[in-house]
């Protein structure tokens, strides 16, 4: 597969160094709250929601009443694809800067009410049906606010810097994990075991108020999306854009869904069961583990910025490889290190794992954006990622538990990380790579210009 200079059949509609400020800064900053919202969940999830909400379906085994906690983190990506589809139809019609605020608010919203929410103890089986209500609206929020913040980012971008631009809204999730991380370490770190299972934990949730406030107002700086607009001036969107999708691009749709799936399976690995096994299972102290999975946070936002500056340089599909390749040779040896219950192996394991998962997610917007026309473009690009969603993460730390409950063996789940990332490098290596490939050209003609090979 040549990794020659794409060529582009027009120049890209410039940008003043202001507006892409603006836009990189709606896009990172709106994107880091919203996975704030998101890996607060799963964090408390992973910590003490289950004793609070469903203990009683568990009875006296906490090994299975964990696992109904993990189950929870993924009830949401069920609903992801309803999001996708809502989000993805009004945005490729409305715009992208209307979802963006829109998915913003509604994260926060339920995020917050989550703090407010009574216990089992308290009003007994409407506590966990609330809860998982809640979810819900979380998960549909996340269906559509990640394709509308990397179009933004990358129809704004110039040609030669798209995965660069792309790659800002995807550190939106390490930075929403490391502030997620780093609140939940302080909060363990500043109350009694009791105080943070009465308490402390609603505070991270609580806090989001604010975050979403901050947010609001810096996406409302940022202008539309310019290709989104040229399209409107020339009249060319879609009446159904969702019919459109699915009877051009239904491929399109499922690769993006297989290339995401390893990816996103091995980072809710990171995020939510490494964690857990790590103090429930190994009885590591749970502020220090918060701290190892913060300055994995913190890696892995550097490694996910380089994976796309590298993939405008290499190509999209070669960066995939490197990084998938990376993830499998990898996750043996890190549940091994892991297993050791020191803290120092347990940092090395998750910050050297954020190689493989930068590399292998910061080029996924601008990937994915050439992979589409315009009309459709926030559709495929958001069903895409939701279907790789619910494949890959929506249920990873459930089936790693299960894994340990069967097997007592950790790098289990290393297997279970190795078949996935198998499917999704040999799926992104049949694609063509679109680097380069004209985002506007189809409003303009009515065609595309040719990915290169």
């Amino acid at each position: 597969m040549s990794t020659s200079p794409p060529v582009s059949s027009t120049s890209p509609i410039p940008q003043s160094r202001a507006e892409e400020r603006r836009v990189l800064a709606g896009t990172l900053v709106g994107t880091s709250i919203e996975w704030y919202d998101f890996f607060i969940y799963a964090s408390a999830a992973a910590l003490v929601l289950g004793p609070l909400y469903f203990q009683p379906a568990g009875a006296d085994n906490p090994a299975l009443t964990q696992l109904i906690a993990l189950s929870s983190i993924g009830i949401s990506f069920l609903f992801r694809p309803l999001g996708a589809i809502v989000a993805g139809h009004l945005g490729d019609k409305l715009g992208r800067k209307k979802m963006l605020v829109f998915t913003l608010v509604m994260m926060g919203g339920a995020t917050a009410l989550m703090g407010l929410l009574p216990t089992y103890a308290q009003i007994g089986v409407w506590a966990p049906i609330l809860l998982i209500g809640l979810r819900i609206l979380q998960g549909f929020s996340a269906g559509g606010e990640w394709g509308g913040a990397a179009l933004m980012a990358v129809e704004h971008a110039p040609t030669h810097r798209r995965g660069l631009f792309g790659a800002y809204p995807q550190i939106g999730v390490p930075v929403g994990m490391l502030m997620a991380s780093g609140v939940m370490a302080a909060l363990t770190a500043l109350t009694t075991p009791e105080q943070f299972l009465a308490w402390g934990w609603r505070i991270p949730f609580l806090s989001s108020v604010l975050l979403i406030v901050v947010g609001y107002f810096i996406r409302t700086t940022v202008n539309e999306s310019p290709v989104f607009q040229e399209l409107l001036e020339r009249r060319r969107e879609s009446s159904t854009p969702l019919r459109q999708l699915f009877r051009t691009h239904t491929k399109q749709v499922f690769q993006c869904a297989l290339i995401f799936m390893g990816n996103n399976a091995a980072g809710y690995i990171l995020i939510a069961f490494i964690a857990s096994y790590a103090t429930k299972g190994l009885g590591m102290p749970q502020a220090q583990v918060l701290g190892v999975t913060a300055v994995a946070a913190a890696a892995w936002v550097v490694t996910t910025l380089a994976g796309g500056a590298l993939s405008d340089r290499i190509g999209r599909v070669r960066t995939f490889q490197l990084g998938y390749g990376a993830l499998i040779v990898w996750m043996i040896p890190l549940f091994l290190l892991i297993d050791t219950a020191n803290i120092w192996l347990l940092g090395v394991g998750t910050v050297v794992m954020t190689i493989g998962l930068g590399l292998a997610y910061g080029p996924m917007s601008a990937m994915y954006a050439e992979m589409f026309p315009v009309e459709v473009r926030y559709s495929g690009v958001s069903i895409g990622y939701a279907l790789g969603a619910i494949l890959g993460g929506a249920f990873a730390a459930t089936i790693a538990q299960a894994l340990m409950n069967l097997t007592g063996w950790s790098p289990s789940v290393g297997l279970y990380l190795i078949a996935l990332s198998l499917i999704s490098i040999i799926t992104v290596s049949l694609v063509r790579d679109p680097r380069g490939n004209d985002l506007r050209v189809d409003a303009v003609h009515g065609t595309r210009a040719p990915a290169t090979a």
